[in-house]
């Protein structure tokens, strides 16, 4: 196994990215994110133009392969594809998982594929259709899905039930409410405004991380 199928069998923290503007301070984010803990981060920006993500996500997979950490991108397997992301993220209105992986085959690249899920239905039909792993919310109200709404620890709960391939919970989640999650089930969690938003991407990816592994092992006994 290398050392990225390692990173992403034992992957527990990833963070996405929200951006609206092409800057360095952006990078330092994301390295910092990296430092903190991050396992895998995102490239998401619902605004910038095609040139400055294929800009952005050049720099972000330099920093990644440095870190030995995964670099995904949101929605768009010819983004990934381009830049040489490890992974895409994709939701219920974008490409069949099977399509994406076509492609990235057609271009001689292994890539992990995600899908966002909103229901354990989704949430099975995703594990169906061959998705490597699954984003599992928006578990509390956030602002980054203004139009979604959100899905409760319940959903959290049936995933950790029935799913057997790796998801993530994903939606409003930080330190104050990431031992919710974890209690009801979840072993990974994705955050966007919990590291990009605070004052100290690093020190706010660490005491996620922290809490992950502390609650886990708790959880052991």
């Amino acid at each position: 196994m290398g050392w990225k199928e390692k990173v992403f069998k034992d992957f527990r923290l990833y963070a996405v990215t929200d951006l609206t503007t092409e800057n360095s301070h952006a990078l330092k984010e994301i390295e910092a994110a990296y430092r903190g803990g991050a396992d895998i981060v995102q490239l998401r920006s619902k605004v910038l133009p095609d040139a400055a993500l294929l800009r952005l996500g050049s720099q972000i997979k330099k920093i990644a392969e440095k870190r030995r950490k995964l670099f995904f991108v949101n929605d768009r397997i010819d983004l990934a594809l381009a830049v040489g992301a490890d992974g895409v993220h994709l939701g219920q209105e974008d490409m069949p998982v099977s399509l994406a992986r076509k492609l990235a085959k057609r271009a001689g690249l292994k890539i992990w594929v995600g899908k966002s899920t909103h229901s354990l239905k989704q949430a099975l039909a995703a594990v169906r259709e061959g998705a490597d792993y699954i984003g599992v919310g928006p578990v509390f109200a956030t602002p980054t899905k203004p139009h979604m709404r959100s899905v409760g620890l319940r959903f959290v709960k049936q995933a950790a039930a029935k799913v057997r391939i790796p998801w993530v919970a994903i939606g409003g989640i930080d330190c104050g409410n990431i031992r919710d999650v974890i209690a009801a089930g979840a072993a990974r969690v994705a955050v966007v405004r919990a590291i990009f938003a605070a004052k100290d991407p690093e020190s706010a990816a660490r005491e996620l991380k922290h809490q992950l592994y502390r609650v886990y092992i708790e959880s052991q006994g």
